[in-house]
Formats: structure tokens, sequence, C-alpha cells
């Protein structure tokens, strides 16, 4: 997966691209499509991950399939992190 880091909104204080990239190759990443009305513009997806080094990040992307565009990366809430903790022991 190719990751386009060029202009970028938002500041890597709290992650750093490679953190980001490690939180999407994570296998138990929880990837989602939210539930919203506007089919004309870009579909933007959600992507909640570890790092290597175990940070949990949560991520708002898009893609065309080829390439990804990170429009916001943060670490995760608490909830966000029972939930992916959550969606991945229904899984196992």
């Amino acid at each position: 997966m190719e990751f386009d880091w060029l202009d970028v909104d938002f500041k890597f204080e709290e992650v750093s691209p490679k953190e980001i990239e490690e939180a999407f190759e994570d296998p138990f990443a929880v990837r989602l499509l939210p539930d919203y009305g506007d089919s004309d513009s870009e579909t933007r997806y959600f992507c909640l991950g570890r790092s290597v080094t175990n940070k949990s990040i949560f991520s708002v992307f898009w893609t065309d399939g080829k390439k990804y565009r990170v429009i916001l990366s943060r670490l995760m809430t608490e909830q966000e992190i029972a939930f992916y903790e959550r969606k991945n022991a229904e899984y196992q």
C-alpha cells in the first residue's frame, strides 16, 4: 500500500507517518465505512490499528484502491480502544 503524505492538514505531534502506516498494516486493524448519505463527496473510511510500538491509532482516510490519503490521524480515545479490542475479541 502506498501513502500520499503531500500537503497533509494535520500535524505529526502524537504519531509519525511511519506509525500511521504500521497501524494500517496491523493484522487486527478495524476498518470501517461510516454510514452517511452524501454520496457525491469522496468516501472516507476509519482505521483503528496499533503500531509496532503498541500505540493505538485512529485515522480517517480516503483511498482509490492503490493509494491512501490520510486526512486525520491521532491516538485513540479510551472508547475507541475498547471498541478495537471488542471487535478483535469477536473474531477470535
